[in-house]
C-alpha cells in the first residue's frame, strides 16, 4: 500500500502538487481508519463466537440436567414401588396377625370343648336310661334325681352355646363327609338315599367348624 502511493505521488507531482499533497498526507488515515474496521470486525467475530459458546453450553448443560432428571425420576419409581410392596406386606402380615389371634380366642378352648363333650354324653345317657314309666310322684327319689340331671344338661348345653359350641342331630338330613361320619350304610323303606336315618353319637361344631362329626347311619338304595 505505501508502495503504490509513492508511485502515483511521483507520477502527479509535475502536474498535480495540490493532489500530490493530499496524497502524501492521506495514507496515515486511511490505514487508521482500516485499522479501526478491522479491530470492529474482529469484535463482530469474538462477540459472534462468543454468543455461539453460550449458545453451546446452556444445550450441553440442559442434555445433563434432563438425563440426571430421568435418573431421578427412575430413583424416584423405584423407591416408590418398594414402598407400595413393603406397605402391602406390612398390611399382609397384620391382617394375618389379626386373623391368628381372633381364631385364638374362638378356638382356644376347642380342647377343653372336647373335654366337655364327654361329661355331655354322660348326662345324655343317663337321662335317657331312667325309664319314664318309673319318673312318679310315687318315686320322689327317682324323679327328683331326673329332674336333676335334665336340669344339669339344659344347663351344660346353654353354656356350650354361649361359647358357639353347637349340637349336631342330623336326623333326615342329607350326609355331609365334614360335619358326618358314616358307621354303616343300609336300605331304610320310605327314606331317601344318601340321607341319615340314625344318629349313633351327637356331634359338636365350634363357631362353624366342625369339633366332633356326627356317628350316623346313611340310607342307601335297595
Amino acid at each position: 500500500m505505501a508502495a503504490v502511493a509513492q508511485c502515483v505521488r511521483g507520477a502527479l507531482r509535475p502536474r498535480y502538487p495540490l493532489l500530490s499533497f493530499s496524497l502524501r498526507t492521506s495514507p496515515r488515515p486511511l490505514c487508521v481508519a482500516t485499522q479501526q474496521k478491522n479491530s470492529g470486525q474482529n469484535l463482530d467475530e469474538d462477540r459472534g463466537q462468543g454468543q455461539n459458546e453460550q449458545k453451546v453450553e446452556p444445550s450441553s448443560a440442559e442434555k445433563m440436567l434432563t438425563e440426571e432428571k430421568s435418573k431421578l425420576e427412575e430413583q424416584l419409581k423405584e423407591v416408590t414401588d418398594k414402598y407400595k410392596r413393603a406397605l402391602a406386606d406390612a398390611e399382609n402380615v397384620r391382617q394375618r396377625s389379626q386373623k391368628l389371634v381372633e381364631e385364638a380366642k374362638l378356638y382356644g378352648i376347642q380342647s377343653f370343648c372336647k373335654d366337655l363333650l364327654e361329661v355331655a354324653d354322660i348326662l345324655e345317657k343317663a337321662t335317657e336310661s331312667v325309664p319314664k314309666e318309673e319318673i312318679k310322684d310315687e318315686n320322689p327319689h327317682l324323679k327328683s334325681l331326673y329332674e336333676g340331671l335334665v336340669m344339669t344338661e339344659v344347663q351344660i348345653q346353654k353354656v356350650f352355646k354361649k361359647h358357639g359350641l353347637l349340637r349336631l342331630n342330623p336326623v333326615g338330613a342329607k350326609f355331609d363327609p365334614y360335619e358326618h361320619e358314616a358307621l354303616f350304610h343300609a336300605p331304610v323303606e320310605g327314606k331317601e338315599p344318601g340321607t341319615i336315618a340314625l344318629v349313633s353319637k351327637i356331634g359338636y361344631k365350634l363357631h362353624g367348624r366342625t369339633l366332633r362329626p356326627a356317628l350316623v347311619g346313611v340310607v342307601k338304595d335297595a
